[in-house]
């Protein structure tokens, strides 16, 4: 499986993620809607700042991690529903997949 993002197949895993990050607007859109998910500003605010944490870090944080970074800079009071309303399956996944990812290291993070 991949995905065809401005005119060119990229590798996915097993589960659709993305063998090596796309940073591109076009990749999230590609991927959202393979994932049903139809982007909001929400959705785009989550998706800069799993990038970001991305770049710094190399790798993505776990949904505590997130929760508690989107809460403190993005979206002031977000809570858990709030995250998993844009990304009902499963926020710390479904969102690094979208934002154009690796799939993320799973419990425990960083």
């Amino acid at each position: 499986m991949g995905y065809v993002i401005e005119g060119s197949e990229h590798g996915t895993d097993e589960e659709g993620f993305l063998l090596e990050p796309n940073y591109s607007d076009e990749a999230v859109g590609v991927i959202a809607a393979a994932e049903g998910i139809a982007l909001t500003d929400a959705h785009w605010a989550v998706i800069r700042y799993l990038r970001d944490e991305y770049r710094e870090r190399g790798q993505t944080p776990n949904f505590r991690s997130l929760l508690k970074g989107i809460a403190e800079s993005v979206h002031p009071g977000a809570d858990s529903k709030y995250l998993y309303d844009l990304f009902p399956a499963g926020p710390a996944r479904q969102a690094a997949k979208i934002a154009g990812l690796p799939k993320p290291f799973g419990k425990g993070g960083y």
